[in-house]
């Protein structure tokens, strides 16, 4: 866990890789279940049997479900004391590279793109975040992730 003393601290580190995440295993059960909760049962996330002869020869992971994981990334990787709320703003660019196989280990490197005062005596936080796959040759997933964060 990367600790930040202050949002100005925080904003320091702009242009700054900050910090790397841990490891988070992707199980079939919460394929499952995140296909129940976004209603898409599509065959090559949910028929495991069918997946096998699929062009991944496993079931995969949803895009959307990788992408989920932004807020288990940034929660346990960084802290900014005295933040009295942090919200979810929005993503600019999102891009999946490579599929996820079931039973892969995703992590997230995180890079402080910019730090900007907003009304609120707040930042708004620009993050460009790469999702790796465990023995993977590229990103499964880029996205610049917008966070607001107030004092």
């Amino acid at each position: 866990m990367k600790t930040f003393e202050t949002l100005a601290d925080l904003a320091a580190c702009v242009g700054q890789h900050v910090a790397t995440s841990d490891w988070v295993l992707i199980t079939q059960d919460q394929v499952n279940r995140f296909a129940d909760a976004t209603g898409d049962h599509q065959w090559i996330h949910v028929d495991v049997e069918r997946a096998k002869n699929g062009p991944f020869g496993a079931p995969i992971a949803h895009g959307f479900l990788t992408l989920s994981l932004l807020p288990q990334f940034f929660d346990n990787t960084v802290q900014v004391k005295g933040v009295r709320m942090g919200v979810n703003y929005g993503l600019n660019k999102v891009r999946f590279m490579a599929p996820v196989p079931v039973g892969s280990r995703l992590r997230a490197q995180l890079k402080l793109q910019s730090a900007t005062p907003i009304d609120g005596n707040g930042l708004q936080i620009q993050w460009d975040v790469t999702i790796e796959r465990e023995g993977g040759d590229k990103p499964v997933c880029v996205a610049e992730s917008l966070a607001r964060m107030y004092v």
